[in-house]
């Protein structure tokens, strides 16, 4: 066994994440993506000029990360406080007299940011590709129950009538924005870093080559080119990390929901079964919302991340004395946690058990208060608002003390009868009459694509 952390614990990490997320920022990959940036810059320091072709294609062709010591590595790591200096030892002792020209004019941020950077490209494609996933579930789900009568609820009370299709419209509606700022958040924040000791690449010189190799680096890496360093302007990561955690929000919002109607008392819904899925040690009948807590946990997970990087993102002038190390902890751990969330999410939405039958019942649990409403709107054009919602208010108080139903009331209430007729109070009972646009909206959201 191994692992103290939730995310590297052999017990607990697919739980928080996923294997293919944890690949992207293990550090096997990492220090394959530091070779990557180092072979690179040398690329485009070559195209530049200003160093020499042959040197260049050495460095491509020898820096193996595959050939150093990972043992070496950590060890080396620990001592100077930063991976760079010890990779860059190791691969220009790969490169012989070629090494000389490894790392030229870089600073160890410029080579981790940019890592880092192509990390969450990875990252954020895979999160896209989840989303993506997940927000077909939802529309598909939606769609079969765009005429599924449920309670609408708020403070966890029955309120009107809602269909289950409309429900899960919402969440997916706040999952097609989310997909539309990944896009801008892809376009806008993946940006290379080169600006050398204090960000001004005074170390090649006044000529326009600097300026030439950053942008060359960009364009071999798939990278926006910056109009000027960042490497105390921390706006990119931290938004990053902020949609990852508003992300992960929304989905807690569909956990949570979809937790609360697997209850007993509800009995709306049930997570797909697996054997042994969600079981007790004790309680032989439990089939616990596994998934779901996931996805909720996962979100207020999330939240903290984002709080972290807030924090890490006051950087003093142009080089910090310690946030930056922060982000080394929480951009892994965040897209973790979303990978995860996603993951458990699509699970369950694909193979949610929806109980119809028990929705319908439930509506029936207020003795027709749920159309309350429904019944002081009809009043309204004889009595004014004011006087119906008071005739209904006094209504509901004697239906809810007496244990009779609404519509009983109503019937022994003569303004009520004189104003709608028996036929329409009793037509008003019915909770598929009173829905609103709730079909129609959720009609827009499944015919809509965000774009991505």
């Amino acid at each position: 066994m191994s692992g103290s952390t939730v995310f590297d614990s052999l017990l607990f990490r697919d739980m928080f994440g996923t294997p293919e997320m944890r690949a992207v920022f293990s550090d096997e990959t990492y220090v394959e993506t530091v070779v990557r940036v180092e072979v690179a810059l040398a690329q485009a320091q070559a195209r530049a000029g200003v160093i020499p072709q042959a040197a260049a294609d050495a460095i491509a062709t020898l820096c193996d990360p595959a050939q150093l010591d990972h043992e070496q590595l950590r060890h080396d790591t620990a001592h100077v406080g930063y991976p760079i200096l010890p990779i860059v030892t190791q691969l220009a002792a790969q490169c012989g007299d070629s090494g000389g020209y490894l790392h030229w004019g870089a600073t160890t941020q410029d080579i981790m940011d940019t890592a880092t950077v192509l990390q969450c490209a990875q990252g954020l494609g895979m999160i896209a590709a989840g989303l993506d996933r997940l927000r077909d579930e939802l529309r598909q789900l939606a769609s079969t129950h765009i005429n599924t009568v449920t309670a609408g609820r708020t403070h966890l009370q029955h309120a009107l009538p809602v269909t289950f299709g409309y429900r899960v419209a919402v969440w997916l509606s706040a999952l097609d924005r989310h997909a539309e700022r990944l896009a801008d958040v892809r376009r806008r924040d993946l940006m290379v870093q080169f600006g050398g000791a204090v960000g001004t690449l005074a170390s090649l010189g006044p000529g326009p080559e600097a300026l030439r190799i950053r942008a060359e680096l960009a364009v071999e890496l798939g990278l926006r080119d910056p109009d000027i360093t960042w490497h105390v302007a921390r706006d990119g990561l931290t938004e990053i990390v902020w949609l990852l955690a508003a992300i992960g929000a929304s989905v807690g919002k569909i956990g949570m929901d979809v937790a609360l109607m697997c209850s007993t008392e509800f009995g709306e819904l049930a997570e797909p079964y697996v054997t042994g899925r969600g079981a007790s040690s004790t309680m032989p009948q439990k089939r616990n919302p596994i998934s779901s807590e996931l996805m909720v946990a996962a979100a207020k997970l999330l939240r903290d991340k984002s709080s972290a990087m807030l924090d890490a993102a006051m950087q003093d002038f142009e080089r910090a004395t310690g946030p930056w190390h922060i982000e080394w902890a929480v951009i892994p751990e965040a897209f973790l946690l979303l990978s995860s969330s996603l993951a458990q999410a699509t699970h369950t939405v694909a193979h949610l058990d929806v109980d119809t039958a028990r929705m319908r019942e439930n509506l029936g649990l207020s003795g027709g208060q749920i159309l309350a409403e429904a019944v002081m709107m009809a009043l309204v054009p004889d009595l004014g608002r004011q006087r119906a919602h008071h005739i209904v208010y006094e209504a509901c108080a004697r239906a809810a003390e007496s244990g009779t139903d609404l519509v009983d009331e109503l019937l022994r209430t003569p303004d009520v009868v004189v104003s709608l007729g028996e036929d329409r109070i009793r037509q008003l009972s019915d909770p598929s009459v009173y829905l609103g646009h709730a079909q129609a909206m959720t009609q827009s959201v499944i015919h809509r694509r965000a774009s991505n």
